[in-house]
């Protein structure tokens, strides 16, 4: 208007219609006012400088921004924040951090906003030797702290994983927000304090989404779903919707449980909602169903996604490993090759996950080799970890040594121990108490490292030594992790431990189990002891075996589930031989389909026969 009208336009009037620009994200127009103001010979002064760094940091444009920033003659402070809040926004954090030594180096002092961007970049950058460094630098320089760069500390701190400093500062603040307190909540979560990061949300008058959003994801990581879907459910009630990140949270919860029913709820709510179209939501789906048992459904999600990337391909070849389903994992990871989709690092453990639990020794070295030879991946400890274990498995031990000792990195915790695990299922207690003696040089408190020494000792029936263990582990306060079973019954999980006896229905389980024992040893049923490995009486040793948590839960699950329908169980270790057997026989005997998912697989028992061709 002032152009049309002839009245010009002077220094004053590029700041405001920048700060318009910026705010608009208008990049085209805010280019065009630059060559105006080159034009008319403004685009030297500080002011007009500091707009157009502002306004390409906004579009965007962090390179012109800083050849802006560079170019300039005088920079005050509000031109140096500009200038760190524009890296900030783009990401790159460690830029921050030169930025400010560069900003001390030409004798600017930072104020309080300046020092709450730094301190919040090295959050981001988990670079906490440097935010401690301006911790000192704000102390040292008698800076006041407002509840603002308070905040910042803590949320540093927090994110940093230096919870103790987060703690102490977070209790010093009259005031806590909620963006401290949020922090807060992921911190403990992270670190997997979930008591504490619940006893900080839970002291929140006003909770947004976000941290809503932050206690559930904090549930989810650490091993309880089921906290996770009851908040998610409270949340409902408070009417305060999710977004996608609550929803993954909650989509991986219902994976972990492992419960189908829930599951099948979670997927009616993603679709009502409008979340179904996001490809990170359908990819969790697929993840979530294969967790829960149902490969049909996974692979029914796949079908129907319009976009597929290679997070969906590898989510459904590691769907079809985790069942056993090698041929189908493999017809996917050349189907994803054909329709020109590059595997990953993530792909190919899912693939030669699938070669290790079918016993597929050539296809695996096969495509091992392929992994560096043709598609120049770099086999990282996992890719190792899997070849070791398919050898182990194999019961190729001594190859699975060579491996293991010429490997370009050290072998970690996860490497011995499938070799570890393989020599105890095959019985080479020799190198299982090697392989196991190595785990524990890394992590002397491993408590399976531990059992398996404890039990290579006890079969050998060097009670001496499994005391010695055994003393050592109650020395140091380690305990073996107690096995636990869930079953899903009516839209409620119930979950058993050994020789459980706090279920309501207890007594008709134990009933139930004394039952399906007598049918079973009409068939030929005996119980196994052998992976009892205390010094017990026989009969002893038979009672611990038959009051096992997969037991209990299963015959809970013939009390309780429609007749003829599916049993689905959740195991949190390796399933026992004896179990196993039990499963197949039972599903044989009472014509029910069995479902086990255990520590590392899928078991799908029907007719008898079990689909791990009993090679697990």
């Amino acid at each position: 208007m002032r152009r049309k009208e002839g009245l010009g336009v002077d220094r004053f009037t590029f700041p405001p219609l920048l700060k318009a620009v910026s705010k608009a994200s208008a990049l085209a127009e805010g280019m065009e006012i630059h060559g105006l103001a080159a034009k008319l010979g403004f685009d030297s002064d500080p002011y007009v400088e500091t707009g157009l760094v502002g306004m390409y940091s906004a579009c965007g444009r962090i390179l012109e921004a800083r050849l802006v920033f560079d170019k300039m003659s005088h920079r005050d402070v509000v031109t140096w924040s500009i200038m760190i809040d524009g890296y900030c926004q783009s990401g790159l954090f460690d830029y921050v951090l030169q930025l400010f030594e560069e900003m001390k180096a030409s004798n600017v002092k930072p104020d309080e906003i300046v020092l709450s961007k730094i301190v919040s970049a090295c959050g981001h950058a988990k670079n906490l030797s440097y935010g401690k460094a301006i911790h000192e630098f704000i102390t040292e320089n008698n800076i006041v702290v407002d509840p603002h760069l308070q905040s910042a500390l803590v949320t540093m701190y927090a994110s940093c994983g230096s919870i103790d400093f987060a703690q102490e500062l977070f209790n010093k603040m009259s005031t806590k927000n909620l963006i401290v307190s949020t922090a807060m909540v992921c911190a403990y979560s992270k670190l997997g304090q979930v008591e504490n990061a619940r006893m900080i949300f839970d002291q929140l008058v006003e909770k947004d989404l976000v941290c809503w959003s932050a206690m559930i994801s904090g549930y989810a990581e650490s091993d309880r779903p089921q906290e996770a879907l009851k908040l998610f459910n409270e949340m409902q009630v408070l009417g305060i919707k999710p977004d996608q990140v609550t929803m993954l949270s909650v989509i991986s919860a219902c994976a972990h449980l492992g419960a189908l029913d829930q599951a099948k709820w979670i997927h009616l709510y993603v679709d009502k909602n409008g979340f179904g179209r996001a490809l990170p939501i359908s990819n969790a789906l697929i993840d979530m169903y294969a967790k829960c048992g149902s490969l049909e459904r996974a692979r029914q999600v796949f079908e129907k996604m319009r976009r597929k990337d290679v997070i969906s391909w590898t989510s459904m070849i590691s769907a079809f490993a985790m069942h056993g389903n090698a041929n189908d994992a493999l017809n996917f990871f050349y189907q994803m090759q054909d329709k020109k989709i590059e595997p990953n690092g993530v792909t190919f453990v899912g693939v030669l996950y699938a070669c290790s639990h079918s016993g597929l020794v050539e296809e695996g070295r096969r495509i091992f080799s392929s992994m560096i030879n043709e598609h120049n991946i770099t086999p990282k400890h996992e890719h190792y970890g899997c070849m070791v274990d398919l050898l182990s498995r194999a019961n190729l031990l001594r190859e699975a040594l060579d491996l293991v000792e010429t490997m370009p990195l050290a072998p970690n915790v996860v490497i011995w121990g499938s070799l570890m695990a393989a020599c105890q299922v095959h019985g080479e207690t020799e190198l299982g108490e090697f392989a196991a003696k190595q785990l524990l040089e890394l992590e002397p408190d491993h408590d399976g490292a531990l059992v398996v020494l404890s039990n290579i000792y006890a079969k050998e029936r060097r009670w001496n030594d499994v005391g010695e263990v055994r003393n050592l582990m109650k020395y140091r306060g380690i305990s073996k992790e107690r096995g636990h079973s869930r079953i899903e019954s009516n839209n409620e999980v119930h979950e058993f431990l050994m020789a459980d006896r706090y279920h309501k229905q207890a007594d008709q389980i134990y009933e139930k189990l004394d039952e399906v024992v007598s049918e079973l040893k009409q068939v030929g049923y005996a119980p196994n002891t052998c992976s009892v490995m205390v010094d017990l009486e026989e009969e002893e040793k038979k009672e611990m075996v038959l009051c096992h948590s997969e037991k209990l839960a299963l015959c809970y699950g013939l009390i309780s589930n429609a007749k003829g329908s599916c049993i689905r169980i959740v195991k949190n270790l390796r399933i026992c031989e004896d179990c196993h057997t039990f499963m197949k026989l039972v599903s044989k005997v009472y014509g029910r389909e069995i479902v086990v998912r255990d520590r590392t697989r899928f078991h799908h028992c029907k007719n008898g026969v079990c689909s791990c061709k009993d090679y697990w």
